[in-house]
């Protein structure tokens, strides 16, 4: 509460959070889910030169499918509460600070299900979400992460909970009311998957990996179908929306050329970069966009095929990056006025170095693991949210929703006694491997910061200069 109540007349500062917002204002408006209406114009046409002439304008704004619908509907639940006036900002955040609390209670509870003989550990990581800074001032903004990472958690707990209400084993036959019984889990995690997926679509990978999961390591194939149905059917009357609006079959979003654009520039790194990024929003017709972006992004990689597998490594870079983007953004764009060079390294270094810490103790856990149906289930979740970002495009705080694992993780080898790695080393020649894997992985990981750090040494400089505050970097 405490940052949200102290920034409580801060208004909003990038081009997701005005979509978001107006997004949910339409919805109030009960003018449906439609973008730049004629009363936003005017704060939108000095940055982005709309080509509003392509399409028959309407007043209350243009229909689009850019933007999955459940945060901006999240939005629209607050705002019709609480009215859409100049305090909507405030009521947003306020909510979402009570969601982000959430999120420790639900970090506490998976650990004591993947690792149930170590409730210290499990405590540890809950305290490491409670205090974890950047989690701590997240619901000043409004994005979908807010949204986002409480239903990544209850998704995972709600799976584990329907492997829980498995045991003990259900008897060969089984009516049809007592398998609906016995599958509520099973149908309130498919829910939540979908809702997920209503967030941010990434997740839509590890829907099927949580299919996969309870068919193959569960072994209830019909329950897995159960899942894979629930999910489809929060889904698909969004998806069956969009592609009626485009007149094409169309996703949860229409997002995906943009991104690839983005991910696959010749003046790009693989990351979202300004000012690459107006290049194709001045279409206003989402499938248009979207169909150009796609063909863009094949143009790109059929010229330089061999520059694919830099960009590909330039987004683990990116990933998980140190979280100074969004603080260099604020900062130097004047939002919170000049820091002195102490004041301003030591809020950087409180921001940047529990990521290091957990993410680099999280990696050297996993040597000590032992492979249960749970923690293969974590595993899945970790390899299904990663992946697209790495083929599509990335940046630092989309490693945000796996920081809850990472601390779940690090709170293990935290509380595990140095005999254990010893006993891990010289057990077999597979837990000889398993630590040369974590360390060098964690050895990738420091080099990947260092490398940051250096290739942004006149961005730094600069940034902590005495007119650092007026730099006015880019996103």
């Amino acid at each position: 509460m405490i940052p949200v109540v102290a920034m409580r007349n801060m208004g909003i500062g990038l081009d997701d959070m005005f979509q978001y917002d107006m997004l949910a204002r339409s919805i109030v408006a009960g003018d449906g889910y439609r973008w730049y209406a004629e009363q936003d114009l005017a704060t939108v046409l000095p940055y982005l030169h709309l080509d509003l002439t392509s399409i028959a304008y309407d007043p209350r704004g243009v229909p689009t499918s850019f933007r999955p619908p459940l945060y901006p509907a999240f939005l629209a639940l607050i705002y019709f509460t609480f009215g859409v006036g100049v305090k909507r900002f405030f009521m947003a955040r306020l909510m979402q600070a009570v969601l982000a609390a959430s999120m420790a209670p639900l970090t506490f509870a998976l650990a004591r299900r993947f690792f149930p003989k170590k409730e210290f550990a499990a405590r540890t990581s809950a305290w490491v979400i409670t205090l974890y800074p950047m989690l701590v001032i997240y619901p000043l903004s409004l994005a979908t992460e807010n949204l986002f990472f409480v239903l990544v958690l209850g998704s995972l707990l709600v799976l584990l909970k329907a492997k829980e209400s498995l045991e003990p084993a259900i008897v060969e036959k089984e009516n049809f009311r007592a398998f609906v019984v016995r599958s509520r889990w099973f149908i309130l995690a498919g829910i939540l998957l979908g809702l997920t997926c209503l967030t941010r679509s990434v997740a839509q990978l590890f829907t099927f990996f949580s299919f996969a999961w309870v068919w193959l390591f569960l072994k209830e194939q019909k329950r897995a179908l159960v899942v894979l149905l629930m999910a489809g059917m929060v889904v698909i009357p969004w998806v069956i929306r969009n592609s009626l609006l485009n007149g094409q079959f169309t996703g949860i979003e229409s997002a995906i050329g943009y991104d690839l654009y983005l991910g696959y520039s010749p003046e790009g790194t693989g990351t979202f970069q300004y000012p690459q990024s107006l290049d194709l929003m001045t279409i206003v017709n989402d499938a248009e966009r979207d169909n150009i972006g796609i063909q863009k992004a094949i143009e790109f990689i059929k010229t330089d095929p061999g520059r694919t597998v830099y960009l590909f490594l330039r987004r683990i870079g990116y990933f998980f990056g140190l979280e100074r983007r969004a603080l260099t953004y604020f900062y130097s764009n004047n939002y919170f006025g000049y820091l002195s060079t102490p004041v301003l390294a030591s809020i950087f270094t409180i921001f940047c170095l529990p990521f290091v810490f957990i993410s680099t103790t999280g990696i050297a856990s996993l040597a000590l693991i032992q492979w249960s149906k749970e923690t293969w289930l974590m595993a899945l979740f970790l390899i299904g949210y990663t992946a697209p970002h790495l083929v599509i495009i990335a940046e630092d705080r989309f490693h945000l929703a796996i920081v809850p694992i990472f601390a779940i993780l690090a709170a293990q080898l935290w509380t595990t006694s140095r005999r254990s790695i010893q006993e891990c080393w010289s057990r077999s020649k597979a837990g000889k491997f398993a630590i040369i894997l974590v360390v060098l992985m964690i050895l990738a990981l420091l080099s990947t910061w260092g490398l940051e750090l250096w290739r942004d040494t006149d961005k730094l400089a600069r940034l902590f200069g005495p007119n650092g505050n007026q730099t006015y970097f880019s996103y």
